[in-house]
Parts: C-alpha cells; sequence; structure tokens
C-alpha cells in the first residue's frame, strides 16, 4: 500500500505536466522492491534502448533496504545503473527534467524523484553548413542539438581549460543556453559579465534561438544595421576564435554559435583562408576587402561621374551613358535594389527541383526584356548584377544587408546634394561604424585600428602563418 506522501507527489507531478491532456507524456506503472512506483518520460526524446536497460535492471532487483528513505543517495548509487542520474526533491525541477527529455523516477519510499538523463531530441547529421563551404578542409557543421555542438568543440580542444557554463533561459520554452571559453584566455570580467547577463534574462520564451537571445543580451539602436555578433555554423571557426580568447555562445535549437566580442574588421576573416598557404590566404583576403568597399561605393560613384561627365578623365569616357532610358538612372538603380531583394525572397520559397531553374532563367528574362522595353539601360543591370553577387563574397548576410542599406543611402544623398552628398554619405557611413558597440561595449567596433594594435590589425588583414 502507497504511503500518502508518494501519492501526493504523484498527483501533483501528474497536475502539472498534464499527463492525461498529452498523449506523448508517458507515465509507466511500475512495481520495484516490493514497492509502487512511476516513470515519467516523454516519447520520442528519450533513447528508449538505454531506458528499457535502466527498467530491466530495477525490476531484476529484489533487494530495498530498510530505512533508504532517509539516504536517497544510497538508492541512487546502489541501484541505479545510469552514468547521468541525480535526486531531485524538488517537484517543478522535475516537471522541467521530464519537458526537457529526461526521465523521471519516483518510488514509494523514497522521498525525492531520480532524474534520469537519457536525452534523445530528433537531429539531423553534422554536414557541412551551406553558407561557409569551403574548399579544403573538415566538413562538419554545428546542428541543432547543443550537446553534439558541445561534444564537437570539445573533441578539437583537449583542454580541461575549455569552460561550458549552462543556464536556461525562457519562462515557456527553458531553452538551455552554454557560454563557452578557454580559462585563462578569455577576459574572465567578460565572461561573467555576459553570465550575468543571461541569469537577468526574463522573456517569455527564445522562440527564434540565437537571435532572441541576441537581442536579449544587446540593445540596438533601429538607425544603425552594422551587426553586433558574428555568428557561425562551422566548428573550426569557433574553435580558433575560442583559443584567441572569443567568448562563444550556443542556443539549443540553433546551429549557430555566436562570437563575441565582435568587430568590423571580424568579418574580413573566413573559414577558408586558413586551409591556404599564407600568400594564397592573403590575396584572398584582400580581395574580400576591396570587394567589401566596391558594395558600398560603385553605384553610386558611377550615379556621380555620369551626372558629372567633364570630371571623367578620356580613359574612363567609356562608362558615359548615351541613353537613359524611360526612367532617370536613379530610379532604375533604386528599382532594381528592390526588385533583387524581391527575387531573393521568390528564391527562398521556390521548390528546390525548380530554384536553379527559374533563378537563371528568371533573371534572364527580366534582364533582357527590361532592357528591350527600355524600362532599364545595359549599364545600371550590370551594375547592379556585380553588386548582389559581389554580397556573397562574405556569408553573414546581416553585414550584407548593412552594406545595402549604406549604398542605398549614398545613392540618394548624392542624387540629391550631387558631390556634397557623396561625401556626407561615406563620413555618415563612417560614423554608424565608429559609433557601433560591440557587445561587451567596452572595446570599439573599429578595433584594432582604433584603438590601434598593430600586430592585431596585421593578422586581420593578412593571412599570416599558423
Amino acid at each position: 500500500m502507497a504511503d500518502n506522501n508518494y501519492m501526493d507527489r504523484v498527483n501533483e507531478l501528474e497536475k502539472k505536466l498534464r499527463v492525461n491532456e498529452s498523449f506523448d507524456i508517458n507515465a509507466r506503472k511500475l512495481t520495484l522492491f516490493g514497492k509502487d512506483a512511476k516513470l515519467y518520460f516523454i516519447d520520442g526524446c528519450v533513447k528508449s534502448d538505454i531506458l528499457e536497460r535502466v527498467v530491466e535492471f530495477l525490476l531484476n532487483r529484489d533487494y530495498f533496504k530498510d530505512g533508504i528513505e532517509n539516504n536517497p543517495a544510497d538508492f541512487l548509487s546502489s541501484n541505479i545503473p545510469h552514468i547521468e542520474a541525480k535526486e531531485i526533491g524538488d517537484i517543478d525541477t522535475l516537471v522541467e527534467n521530464v519537458l526537457k527529455g529526461e526521465a523521471v523516477l519516483l518510488l514509494d519510499g523514497l522521498q525525492n524523484g531520480i532524474s534520469i538523463n537519457v536525452r534523445a531530441f530528433p537531429s539531423r547529421n553534422v554536414d557541412e553548413p551551406e553558407n561557409e563551404r569551403v574548399i579544403r578542409g573538415s566538413r562538419d557543421g554545428f546542428v541543432e542539438s547543443i550537446l553534439m555542438n558541445t561534444a564537437i568543440i570539445r573533441r578539437r580542444i583537449r583542454n580541461p581549460a575549455l569552460t561550458f557554463t549552462r543556464l536556461t533561459v525562457g519562462n515557456n520554452t527553458k531553452t538551455d543556453v552554454a557560454v563557452v571559453y578557454v580559462d585563462g584566455k578569455a577576459d574572465k570580467q567578460y565572461v561573467d559579465s555576459i553570465v550575468e547577463k543571461i541569469k537577468n534574462i526574463n522573456v517569455y520564451g527564445l522562440c527564434m534561438g540565437h537571435e532572441s537571445l541576441a537581442e536579449c543580451l544587446i540593445k540596438t539602436k533601429w538607425y544603425n544595421p552594422f551587426p553586433k555578433i558574428r555568428y557561425t555554423e562551422r566548428p573550426d571557426a569557433a574553435t580558433a576564435m575560442l583559443l584567441e580568447g572569443s567568448v562563444i555562445i550556443l542556443c539549443d535549437n540553433s546551429p549557430e554559435a555566436m562570437i563575441l566580442p565582435t568587430s568590423i574588421f571580424d568579418f574580413m576573416q573566413e573559414t577558408g583562408d586558413y586551409y591556404h598557404p599564407p600568400l594564397v590566404g592573403s590575396y584572398m583576403r584582400l580581395l574580400r576587402i576591396f570587394i567589401f568597399g566596391l558594395t558600398i561605393i560603385l553605384t553610386p560613384l558611377w550615379y556621380l561621374l555620369i551626372t558629372n561627365p567633364e570630371w571623367l578623365p578620356s580613359w574612363l569616357e567609356f562608362i558615359k551613358v548615351k541613353y537613359t532610358g524611360g526612367l532617370p538612372v536613379i530610379t532604375q538603380l533604386l528599382l532594381l535594389e528592390l526588385a533583387i531583394d524581391g527575387l531573393k525572397l521568390a528564391s527562398l520559397n521556390t521548390p528546390n527541383a525548380l530554384n536553379n531553374s527559374l533563378s537563371v532563367i528568371g533573371g534572364l528574362i527580366l534582364g533582357e526584356y527590361a532592357v528591350q522595353s527600355g524600362w532599364f539601360i545595359p549599364e545600371v543591370i550590370l551594375y547592379m548584377a556585380f553588386v548582389s553577387l559581389a554580397n556573397f563574397a562574405q556569408p553573414s548576410n546581416e553585414l550584407g544587408y548593412a552594406f545595402k542599406f549604406m549604398r542605398v543611402m549614398l545613392l540618394i544623398l548624392t542624387a540629391l546634394f550631387n558631390l556634397w552628398g557623396f561625401v556626407a554619405g561615406i563620413v555618415l557611413s563612417f560614423i554608424l561604424v565608429a559609433s557601433n558597440k560591440t557587445a561587451n561595449g567596452k572595446r570599439s567596433y573599429l578595433y584594432p585600428l582604433f584603438p590601434f594594435n598593430a600586430k592585431a590589425l596585421k593578422r586581420l588583414i593578412f593571412r599570416v602563418k599558423l
């Protein structure tokens, strides 16, 4: 006959879990050591084979030590064969553990519940990320499981100084978040400030994973589009940043690692640079920096020159426009900025089987007929095509849109105020970059240019020896 204390705990746990309303929450009734017991777990979120072995082991035991309710740790060490198991007295914590995928055992005569970590959430393979492919190098990538991501990093850094601090965020989602750093390399004061910020987050839930967490951590200004956090899905890139003293934040249900702190120059580095010799890697990086600049100023500078043809030297006269088309050139440029984003959205929603063919055919048809109809001139389409392709020289979607907004601002200011508008746009862009604060609020977004650090700047601009 079960005691009242046991039945009270069972009723309270089942009421909070809403066992009778949710078909996927299982409450398996058992008889262990001649006493009543109940095992709670979520179907599909546990390793069923391991859980079956634990239950089989318990069912084959016929010894229950008298007075064990006064020493639940003795029961745990003597009767639970699974490695990851712990006793928990708080009902709310038991409920949270069940919802996290663990199995919880309540046993008559035992005051505390036993939580057994047999979590196995559905997960995809650790394939190479689509956005950060390399010609040479490893082919694994982060996935949506935080445990797999920590294991991937631990495989690369076999040093006890590598630290994973686990936190829980979200009143409803109870999302696991890990702050990762190498003790002795990362700024401990900075690590403590990040951990404290995450602990103090009071939010309904992290529905969008890392983006929800980033918006809770960092107060951004709506008019400054430059990203404050660099993301990567590559474990080798995250590992390199950890060994350089950066802090990584992993968020469960998100395949991206957040790298803190981040400056504008960090986006110039790509993993592929380090899988080539220093000379080739330096060439690729310098080319990327050059393309960064072109994506911002190419179309505004071209528009400035064709509206002031007297400034053109003889060797640049070929960029002059003989026919402006049915619309003003500035209108054509701005319309194409919108059209390119519209095509991107259409491409995202196109089935994979049709994506490539429709993208190529759609681009050719639209470009050809737009010129023939007189809406656009070939020069505008040429320059905008280069700019849209050049954005893919770096994988950061946020930085690509930051460049786009700066380019549109430059175009509008140049159209309104000619040369002074172009200069004002360049100055305003620099101010937005310089005034952007990093996640710690201390390091400049222009570091190592300001404050100046020649050694760090050299390593960011050139691919030096590993």
